[in-house]
């Protein structure tokens, strides 16, 4: 016989609830209360509480609360990740986030589903997908991302997309639903670039 927290990780229908998941549904709201009540000055405390929070991560994390999620122990975020306000993460499946990747205010990350038969909707039964964005991301604000999505490295979504399909690498992508507009080429890299040192040739403080 299986746990509601085993089926719940094997994307196979689960019922939110039983003492596992109960468990791991307290833990992450007293945390996230206490993150989402911290203040400016106590940075080293909030970056506490999410590796409390966290499956893993890895250095310079920064979310601006409030952020919101439903167990926490199923994310796993890299090097320098950055979210702005009112982020959420539904993980009851495994979200992967890697090195770089930025959120503008308001991204959902949305693991899970729910039938489509009304009748199995109704007994509360429900699935998850897992979501991973790999490195060098920018999300811009508002954008929803979906059950099951994978998002490549060096991609830039955005803001107000609604993701709902794989997304490969090096790519600009947007819309309802989000799709691939067009590629990131050496030009893109060649003018941020001198952006960049126009920037640090120009600036005093």
């Amino acid at each position: 016989m299986a746990t509601n927290k085993e089926n719940m990780l094997e994307g196979k229908l689960y019922m939110a609830g039983g003492k596992e998941l109960a468990k791991d549904s307290k833990k992450s709201r007293m945390l996230t209360r206490l993150f989402n009540n911290s203040t400016e000055e106590q940075q080293e405390y909030r970056v506490e509480l999410l590796k409390q929070l966290f499956e893993s991560t890895g250095q310079e994390i920064y979310i601006e609360p409030p952020f919101r999620c439903d167990y926490g122990c199923h994310i796993t975020v890299g090097n320098q990740f950055y979210a702005n306000y009112d982020c959420i993460i539904i993980d009851v499946a495994k979200v992967t986030i890697g090195d770089h990747v930025f959120f503008g205010p308001r991204v959902g990350v949305y693991t899970a589903g729910h039938p489509i038969d009304s009748d199995v909707r109704n007994t509360l039964l429900e699935f998850g997908k897992p979501i991973t964005i790999g490195n060098s991301v920018w999300i811009g604000a508002n954008t929803v991302i979906t059950p099951g999505v994978n998002i490549g490295n060096n991609v830039v979504i955005g803001a107000g997309s609604i993701v709902t399909k794989d997304i490969p690498d090096n790519v600009v992508a947007v819309g309802n639903p989000c799709k691939v507009l067009r590629e990131i080429t050496d030009e893109d890299r060649r003018y941020w670039e001198k952006q960049k040192n126009d920037y640090y040739a120009d600036i005093e403080d």
